[in-house]
């Protein structure tokens, strides 16, 4: 496809220039698929993960439905609303609105906690035409009567699965309460729950479905290793790995925060430079942090799957899950932080006994077994740690221990003796 791909579709010139200036040319599958059903006014239920194009998929027919409205926003009023969970995913899409929409004349912002409501509070005012943002600031401002949603006419759930595991359902049947039920809708989720088909079937009317399966995603670029490790040696295997130069920009992911606290402060103090950003963090260490990351003053990123959502960063050679996440779906997220923009990648997962059926509901997913390897010259478990050389060789403790079971042995057959 070229550019007039996008024309085909029928996106607006002004909006194909612009895109043509962010070196888009050919539509991605959930594009080709979604477009031209929002163009023509119809609700959409989207199931895709990161990596699908999917915020462009909602953007640029969001933009040219606006422009084909008559009238303009009025202050404290705007015309569309985008839910997303996190600050960074809803600062993300805001970027993407900028880039979209340069040649159009419509304004957004965008409004998130963790942040003073003074800036926001004045953008409101303004009059933008669409509004980006998390929940909890967005029923805050209308609480504070500086925010109506009775003009609404487009409304976007981004990421509803993530939204419903961080608490936000009662959050969101409320802000549906406060739109115009005349209106268009679409839902966008990583996975096809329950609690998310009951959401679309309140939120949506007889949607238009979109699917695009993990494997059309990035998996067939990423070339994806899982190292079998006790859990008390994966600080020192991941230090290890990171002594590879060709590991250029490197996000690890924790299950916790806690955990990524202490991976970052052992990288440190293994002298490796690495920030890590989570929930805890205020929102200008986590802008910080992103900025340092992506402008290669730090190397590594240490990460929670909530604060990876919204993070675009090109150019991740390499993604390290540190822990397996007990969601599958969660690892097509992370690993999707590599091999961007049609280039290659490579995620390493460093798996101990207690998660192995983690990643085997991983497999089954993806529909492919993951390479196991090892690594040479490092302790793999925890008593191969406490030797001056420890390695992968697992002869000597075999032969250590045959004079312990021989005594056992001979210990066990006395006592038989002394009961017979």
């Amino acid at each position: 496809m070229t550019e007039s791909a996008f024309t085909t579709l029928g996106v607006a010139r002004p909006i194909v220039e612009a895109l043509a200036n962010e070196g888009y040319a050919e539509p991605t599958p959930i594009q080709q698929q979604a477009i031209p059903a929002l163009l023509a006014g119809r609700d959409l239920l989207g199931i895709a993960q990161t990596g699908t194009g999917k915020t462009a998929a909602f953007v640029l027919p969001l933009l040219q439905r606006l422009c084909e409205e008559p009238g303009r926003s009025e202050p404290r009023r705007p015309r569309a609303l985008i839910l997303a969970p996190t600050r960074e995913l809803a600062g993300q899409i805001a970027e993407r609105i900028s880039a979209y929409g340069a040649n159009l004349r419509l304004r957004h912002t965008v409004i998130f906690g963790g942040v003073g409501q003074g800036p926001q509070v004045g953008a409101l005012g303004r009059g933008p035409d669409i509004v980006v943002a998390t929940p909890g600031r967005l029923l805050d401002l209308i609480g504070q009567r500086h925010l109506r949603l009775d003009r609404v006419s487009i409304l976007v759930l981004d990421e509803a699965d993530r939204m419903l595991d961080m608490g936000f359902v009662r959050d969101m049947r409320k802000i549906l309460a406060l739109v115009p039920a005349k209106r268009q809708s679409l839902l966008f989720s990583a996975t096809m729950s329950r609690d998310v088909a009951q959401i679309a079937a309140e939120f949506l009317r007889d949607p238009v479905e979109v699917r695009v399966s993990p494997k059309e995603i990035t998996i067939e670029r990423i070339n994806q290793e899982t190292i079998m490790v006790d859990a008390g040696a994966k600080p020192d295997v991941l230090a290890h790995l990171l002594q590879d130069e060709s590991l250029s920009r490197i996000i690890v992911f924790t299950r916790t925060k806690h955990g990524a606290d202490k991976v970052t402060k052992r990288l440190v103090a293994d002298g490796i430079v690495a920030l890590a950003i989570h929930g805890n963090k205020s929102q200008n260490n986590r802008q910080t942090a992103l900025r340092r990351f992506r402008e290669g003053e730090i190397r590594v990123l240490v990460a929670t799957d909530v604060a990876a959502r919204g993070i675009d960063v090109p150019d991740v050679s390499h993604v390290i899950n540190f822990d397996i996440p007990n969601l599958p779906e969660s690892y097509v997220h992370r690993i999707g932080r590599t091999a961007r923009a049609g280039q290659g990648g490579s995620a390493i997962s460093l798996c101990d006994r207690s998660e192995t059926g983690f990643l085997r509901d991983i497999e089954r997913l993806i529909k492919r077994t993951i390479r196991r390897r090892e690594v040479a010259g490092m302790p793999h478990t925890a008593r191969e740690r406490g030797r001056p050389h420890a390695t992968a060789d697992v002869s000597q403790p075999r032969t250590a221990s045959k004079p312990r079971q021989q005594r056992r042995r001979r210990n066990r057959n006395g006592q038989r003796r002394a009961a017979a």
